[in-house]
Parts: C-alpha cells; structure tokens; sequence
C-alpha cells in the first residue's frame, strides 16, 4: 500500500541572504507541490510562503572562524535538536540553504539517515578549504550552484551540481527607476545619495557601523549636502543602527526598515558589507565600494587558505576589479571616503559590465532549482517499498 501521506519538503536557511533564497524557491516548490508540508528553520520570507519554522534563524546568524567559537557549544546542541526532529519527522527531501558549516553537517547525518538531501548556494569551495569537496560530496545527494564557474569546479571533482542562475537576477529588472525608488523612501530628485549597508548579522554591525558612519561624516565635509540611506536587515539591526546613529546627529539618514533594494535604486553610490548585497547592487546597476573587517585571527587564517583574488560578487563573476574592495587593515574612515568620492564621480562607467553580468545569471533560478529537486524527490518515491 502506498503512503498516503502529503509530501514532506525540510528547508534550513541560516541568514537573511539564505531566507530570501529560501522564500523565492519556497513560492516555486509550492507551485510544483500545492500539497507539500515544508518545515524546518527560515526567516521572514520563508514564513511569508508557509515554512513551519521550528527554530529562531538569528540563533544561526554569526560570521567569522573565531567569531563562531564563542557560540560552538550552543550552535552544536541546536544542531543535535534539529537533526533529531528531521529523523523524527522524515522529510522526503532536506534543502540546506547556504550557512554550510552548520548545514552540511545536518546534511551529512541525514543523507546517512537515508533522507536526500540538497545544498542550495554553493559553498565557496572553490575560493578556500578546496578539500572540503569531499565532506561536500558525503553529505549531499545535489549542489544547486548559484553562479556559472562553481558547477565548472564540481565537475572537475566530480561531484553532482547543477548551475541554476541567481534568483536576485530573476527579481530584479534590467533596469530600475532611480526617481521612483526616491519617492517610495522620501528623497528628492535633487539630492546627492549614498546608502551605507553595514551588514546583517549583528557582529557586522558591531564590527563595521561606526567606521562606515564615520566615513559619512568626512564625505558631509566635502559634500555638505550629501544625504545617506541606512536600510536595516530586521527589527534587531534597526534598533542596532539606531542607537550607533544616536552619536552622529549632522548625518542626514533616513534609517529604513529593509526596503535595502529601493536604498540602493535611490543612492549615486553605495557604500556596504562584502557579501550577497555587492551582488545586489551590481544588480541595480549602482556603483559601490565593497569593505569588510573581522577579527585579526580569522582574517589572517583566512588569508592563508583564500584561492581567488577578490572577496566580492561582481568581481569574481566579471574576473576583474570592477569595484574597490578595502578589506581589514586598510578600512579606515579616509580610505572609504575616498572611494566613495571616486565613485560618485565616475557613476556611469561601471554600468554596462553589471547589465552584461545581470543578464548571465538571469535564468529562471528557482524553477530550474525546483526542476532538479522534483528530479531527486522522484526518484527517492520510486525507491520506497509499495505493497
């Protein structure tokens, strides 16, 4: 006798990025299973599509190889207790959405389990800790690349990938309307932007706010009527940013409640965290200035084991500097001054190369995602015992 019950679809996302991936593909495998329990571990756009989340997702958000030590014992038992109510539950397939040093290892135990399992954003196996390939391999039944050279360095590993184009390419338009994203968040059409990103952890924030703010503060000097976006990842990141802003009272921001896409439609340049959101202002066709700062330690282990030549998006996918990128010891208030001043002063040179990167990763990603997991899925029922 066949099982009777709805399909069972896990998804794990750790972060706002992998929440917003997660949503998208989430409102696809819907569209395939109208009938499919989807639980798990998501944020607010995966709860928008009807994820069960069985756990906070800012528990998970934390970045850094020493940052991640101070919470290893707490992020250990979350995982115990997540891998253990999956095996209770049985999903017919688990989909780990980016996070890999927490999902993989839930991916590893599962697929031991006997439960398929796939790696949505691939890890960036490719640019550092090329041997975690292997780990990769063990724990995954599919890799759901994001960008076209990852699939390249799974299929020299032989390791099961598909390249399924970047979501965020499919959501934004070729082309956004400065002017109206002005309008939706207050700004006239008069005014010279920079929106300011600081992250979305609250370590980033911790770690990057004051520089950035400080930055501002220099480019008010030159540029006295010079206005700044601040869109905040979430109700914590805004109460973050506010009460860092409370000790810049001459900057001109409008602090907004996400809404980061219309605040960097709205600015001249951007200015922001290294991360999915450099790709997102390739996306908007915005000229930026990529900085990034961690802990000494995890900075120079990382430098030792780092394989590729840039820490950002559009940079890796154009294989040129497209954008400064001004990492750890040289993120000084001046530096990124500077930078955004050349920016803003050459806003239109970079746009053509974005658009040609934009229209390479736009291919329908959550479908083609959707499509490789209905494939897996099929074949795991064809595999169950049938009386």
């Amino acid at each position: 006798m066949t099982n009777k019950r709805p399909l069972r679809i896990a998804l794990l996302a750790g972060e706002p990025s992998g929440d917003v991936l997660g949503g998208s593909l989430l409102e696809s495998l819907k569209l395939r299973y109208p009938d499919a329990e989807f639980c798990g571990i998501g944020g607010p756009h995966m709860l928008k599509q009807g994820l069960t989340s069985w756990f906070d997702m800012e528990t998970l958000s934390v970045m850094g190889l020493v940052e991640v030590l101070g919470r290893l014992p707490q992020l250990l038992k979350l995982r115990k207790q997540i891998v253990a109510r999956l095996i209770e539950w049985q999903p017919d397939i688990f989909i780990g959405i980016d996070a890999p040093d927490f999902n993989l290892g839930v991916e590893r135990r599962l697929k031991d389990a006997g439960i398929k399992t796939v790696h949505y954003v691939s890890p960036s196996v490719w640019a550092w800790r090329q041997k975690r390939i292997v780990k990769i391999d063990q724990a995954t039944d599919l890799v759901l690349a994001l960008l076209p050279f990852e699939k390249s360095f799974y299929d020299q590993h032989q390791v099961a990938c598909e390249f399924v184009g970047h979501p965020l390419a499919d959501e934004i338009p070729m082309t956004l309307d400065q002017q109206a994203a002005r309008e939706r968040i207050g700004l006239s059409a008069e005014d010279e932007v920079v929106a300011i990103l600081p992250g979305s952890r609250g370590s980033e924030v911790k770690e990057l706010a004051r520089t950035f703010f400080d930055a501002a503060m220099l480019m008010l000097k030159q540029r006295p009527h010079l206005r700044f976006t601040v869109p905040a990842a979430n109700e914590k990141r805004y109460s973050q940013i506010q009460s860092i802003l409370a000790d810049y009272p001459k900057l001109k921001v409008t602090l907004l409640h996400g809404n980061a896409r219309d605040a960097m439609a709205a600015a001249n340049a951007v200015l922001l965290a290294s991360g999915t959101v450099a790709l997102e202002a390739m996306l908007v066709k915005r000229p930026m200035v990529v900085a990034y700062r961690v802990h000494w330690l995890t900075y120079h282990i990382a430098k030792r084991l780092v394989k590729v030549n840039y820490v950002s998006l559009p940079n890796l996918l154009a294989d040129e500097p497209l954008v400064p990128e001004i990492l750890q010891y040289e993120m000084t208030p001046a530096r990124l001054c500077d930078e955004i001043n050349q920016q803003l002063e050459h806003a239109d040179e970079v746009a053509h190369r974005f658009t040609q990167l934009h229209e390479m990763i736009r291919l329908n990603a959550s479908l083609r995602a959707t499509d490789a997991i209905d494939i897996l899925i099929k074949q795991n029922l064809k595999q169950e015992v049938t009386v």
